[in-house]
């Protein structure tokens, strides 16, 4: 469950963290053989290192759906913080987030082009993966603050986008947080989930973190999300053979 100003404190700190924002190198693609399909996942804050709960809970609904198609899970490599109190390193922590996200997805897209992506995250992890696909600084932010936004090319290798428990504008509006949008290639291909009663992605004036923000991974939706991600991907070859 994220704390009141997981979000709020991330995109309103951005700006003080422009020094962190050095160029990083797109790390090779594994040497083993490319999936079908990879997932690349953000955690919520305070998971261990991994894909986190509600991250596994799709990562599972996913392969068995999947049936013979081979799946990889990529979890970013972020800190997950909850260290509110400082915060320029805690926006520090989630810019280091969206940079490996992004870096790994445009490495699968260049090194295996037949491989579908699918990007998602979790409450913090779901502002990550979101901003991952935007094609400009957001509101406020200068773009020199900002990651690059990924080459256009990019886009066509992601075959989905599955957000749990994204704060809604209303709630980042609270606190003059800027919103988050996602860059119009992915809008298409988007699935956001908002539980029923999680007053932090519902719009609710004054929303507070609940049990229904914690519900994702038992709820029904990681499957929903694995349904809406695999009706997306292209079928498994004819002849069974794995791509």
């Amino acid at each position: 469950m994220a704390p009141q100003h997981l979000l709020v404190r991330t995109t309103a700190a951005v700006v003080a963290v422009g020094a962190v924002l050095s160029s990083t190198s797109i790390p090779s693609a594994s040497a083993t053989a490319c999936p079908d399909v990879e997932v690349v996942f953000a955690r919520g804050t305070g998971e261990a290192p991994g894909v986190g709960g509600v991250g596994q809970s799709f990562v599972d609904a996913l392969r068995t759906q999947l049936g013979p198609r081979t799946l990889e899970v990529y979890p970013v490599d972020y800190a997950a913080s909850s260290d509110f109190a400082n915060r320029e390193a805690f926006a520090a922590t989630v810019i280091d987030g969206v940079k490996d996200a992004g870096a790994h997805v445009q490495a699968t897209a260049a090194n295996c082009p037949g491989t579908d992506i699918v990007l998602g995250g979790y409450s913090q992890g779901a502002i990550v993966a979101g901003y991952v696909t935007a094609d400009h600084a957001p509101a406020g932010v200068p773009a020199s603050v900002a990651p690059a936004p990924l080459p256009a090319s990019v886009a066509g290798h992601v075959t989905a986008v599955t957000l749990f428990g994204t704060p809604s504008a209303d709630f980042l509006q609270q606190y003059d947080a800027p919103e988050l949008v996602i860059g119009p290639s992915y809008v298409p291909k988007l699935l956001e989930l908002c539980a029923a009663g999680d007053s932090i992605c519902d719009g609710t004036p004054g929303g507070q973190p609940g049990i229904a923000h914690a519900s994702y991974g038992f709820n029904g939706m990681t499957a929903q999300a694995a349904s809406y991600a695999v009706d997306r991907i292209a079928p498994p070859p004819s002849n069974g053979s794995a791509g």
